[in-house]
């Protein structure tokens, strides 16, 4: 048994994370997967040499090299799927539940910036959905799935868009301050519940330390449609609703462009 840790240096967020993991999925002779976000390494527990290993990740491009090989004595696989599988469920359905409190409050509210954030909840939804597939899910399933998350986020991203555009042409249409900052204060809240119950499993598992990156983003996204609230009445425009609107769609766009590099 041999322990190779690779230095990745463009491993910094968790699609890259998934579409390692993708890539690794089917190799036998794999017993365990470590990542170390913040340093760019990822530990391998294998048997055989790590050249075919290697060479799967080289083709991903995220610039990779051997950092270390040590022989292990001793290892023990140690089976957390279904702890895992539980915190994940309880922050999906949490997110989705967001996704649509959100999405309703914010066309009632006409606040673009709550609608915006309401598909990030959606994207963080099927990230969620992705790494409960990763819990001993397949390779095919794992991509479709990626593939149609990927197009249906960049779709709703657009649509959010043009009606930015929309509205800015229009003067900036004013949303309800109010309900903007009590609807994200509770998605803040829930967020920061989510982020608890990740950071309590302790997990060294790429698709969960992805989901406490995403969930770390979402908090500051929410504290920005709070300040956008805020400003939108300080200002007595609606101007502020539809940068912070922008800013997300954006975030959104470029997390389903990620999630498409999955499906490849």
């Amino acid at each position: 048994m041999q322990r190779t840790t690779f230095k990745i240096t463009k491993m910094d967020c968790p699609s890259e994370e998934q579409m390692i993991r993708m890539t690794l999925d089917n190799l036998a002779n794999i017993k365990s997967l470590e990542f170390d976000i913040p340093n760019r390494f990822l530990h391998v527990i294998h048997t055989d040499n790590n050249e075919q290993i290697f060479q799967r990740l080289e083709k991903l491009k995220l610039d990779t090299t051997i950092f270390s090989t040590v022989f292990l004595d001793n290892f023990t696989a140690t089976d957390n799927q279904n702890d895992e599988r539980k915190t994940l469920w309880t922050v999906l359905i949490i997110n989705f539940l967001f996704f649509a409190i959100e999405i309703i409050t914010g066309f009632i509210s006409n606040s673009i910036g709550l609608v915006a954030d309401s598909l990030d909840m959606l994207a963080d939804s099927i990230v969620y959905g992705l790494a409960l597939i990763a819990v001993g899910g397949t390779v095919v399933m794992k991509k479709n799935i990626a593939k149609f998350a990927g197009y249906f986020q960049i779709i709703l991203a657009l649509i959010g868009f043009i009606e930015v555009i929309r509205r800015f042409f229009r003067g900036g249409e004013m949303p309800d301050f109010q309900t903007m900052i009590f609807v994200s204060v509770a998605a803040l809240i829930a967020n920061v519940i989510c982020l608890y119950l990740l950071q309590k499993r302790k997990s060294e598992e790429a698709h969960m330390q992805a989901s406490m990156i995403f969930t770390s983003n979402d908090i500051i996204i929410n504290s920005g449609v709070i300040m956008a609230g805020l400003m939108v009445n300080w200002l007595n425009s609606g101007y502020p609703d539809l940068i912070i609107g922008a800013i997300i769609f954006a975030i959104v766009a470029r997390g389903a462009y990620r999630i498409l590099q999955l499906s490849k």
